[in-house]
C-alpha cells in the first residue's frame, strides 16, 4: 500500500470495484493485520450472490489494482495503552478486526490479558486457526471456541450459540474493568451484547461492529 497512512487495530477499509460500463460496488472489510509496515491483510468471506466477494476470491490476480478508502474507524479500535483486560467475542468472519488486536498485542510487546470467545458452525469454519493456536499458547491469552452445528471428534467444550450463561463462565468479571469488543452478524452481536448487559457490563465498555447480508 504505497502512501498508506497507517491504521489502528480494529479499523476497516472500503473496497470499490468499477465495471467496464462504469457500474460501481463498494464493500467494507476489516483489516486483520496489525499496524505497521505498509501492508494490510483483509479477510474476505465469499458470498454466492455477492457483487464484490466472488470477484476478490475467484477473479482477482496478483498485480491487479483496487480502489480503497481508509483507514476508517475511530470507535471500534484498540491501542496497547488502553486500560483494562480485553474480552473479544467473534462470530464467523467477525474474527478479522479482533485478529488485528491480537497481533498488535504481540508486536507491541503488550501484556494486556485477553480472552477470545469464537463462535463457528463447524471446525472447518475457523478462520486463522494456526494463528489462534499460537496465540492461545501465549501467557495472558485464552481462546475459547463454541461450535454451533458440528464439533470435533471427542470435543468436550461448548456446543451452542453464545448466550448469557456461556458468557458468565468465560467473560472477565465486570469488576476487572474489561473492555469488550463484539464483531459478527447483526443477530449474533445483539445476542452477545444483551448477554453482557445481563452481566452488568457498562454500555461504555462494550464496542460492537456488525455486518449483514448485502443486496
Amino acid at each position: 500500500m504505497p502512501g498508506w497512512p497507517g491504521h489502528i487495530a480494529g479499523e476497516h477499509v472500503d473496497v470499490r470495484l468499477t465495471a467496464d460500463d462504469g457500474y460501481q460496488a463498494v464493500r467494507s472489510y476489516s483489516i486483520a493485520s496489525p499496524p505497521g509496515n505498509g501492508h494490510i491483510q483483509l479477510t474476505v468471506e465469499e458470498l454466492d450472490d455477492g457483487e464484490v466477494s466472488p470477484y476478490l476470491v475467484e477473479v482477482m490476480q496478483v498485480g491487479d489494482r483496487l480502489e480503497l478508502l481508509g483507514p476508517i474507524g475511530g470507535y471500534f479500535i484498540w491501542r496497547p495503552d488502553m486500560r483494562g483486560p480485553l474480552l473479544l467475542i467473534a462470530g464467523g468472519s467477525g474474527i478479522a478486526p479482533l485478529m488485528s488486536m491480537l497481533r498488535q498485542r504481540v508486536v507491541s510487546g503488550s501484556e494486556t490479558p485477553i480472552r477470545l470467545i469464537y463462535s463457528v458452525r463447524a471446525p472447518h469454519d475457523i478462520i486463522y486457526r494456526h494463528d489462534l493456536e499460537e496465540f492461545d499458547r501465549l501467557p495472558g491469552v485464552d481462546v475459547t471456541y463454541t461450535y454451533t452445528r458440528e464439533q470435533p471428534e471427542g470435543w468436550t467444550g461448548y456446543r451452542r450459540r453464545i448466550d448469557t450463561e456461556l458468557l458468565r463462565e468465560v467473560a472477565w468479571p465486570t469488576m476487572d474493568g474489561a473492555q469488550a469488543y463484539v464483531c459478527g452478524p447483526t443477530a449474533f452481536v445483539e445476542t452477545a451484547t444483551a448477554g453482557l448487559a445481563q452481566l452488568d457490563y457498562p454500555p461504555e465498555r462494550i464496542r460492537t461492529e456488525r455486518f449483514g447480508p448485502t443486496g
